[in-house]
């Protein structure tokens, strides 16, 4: 059995996407996707820019403590 995300088997899936037709309706279900990706995609850059301001803020303690170092 292949297993996808968070552990889910086909079966699952299978009812995980018949409750979302039941609950949703054919006709939304196109825009609920579309939705579904943009917050994805917004999470996803929101963690990209919180990884880059972190790393960002270690390179600069790294290297005032290099200087720091290499005064003395």
């Amino acid at each position: 059995m292949i297993y996808l995300f968070f552990n889910l088997g086909g079966g699952e899936i299978f009812v995980v996407l018949m409750f979302v037709l039941l609950f949703f309706g054919s006709k939304r279900i196109p825009d609920v996707a579309r939705n579904l990706g943009r917050g994805i995609r917004q999470f996803k850059n929101a963690t990209e820019d919180i990884q880059r301001d972190i790393t960002d803020s270690v390179s600069e303690v790294k290297k005032s403590i290099d200087q720091e170092k290499d005064k003395k």
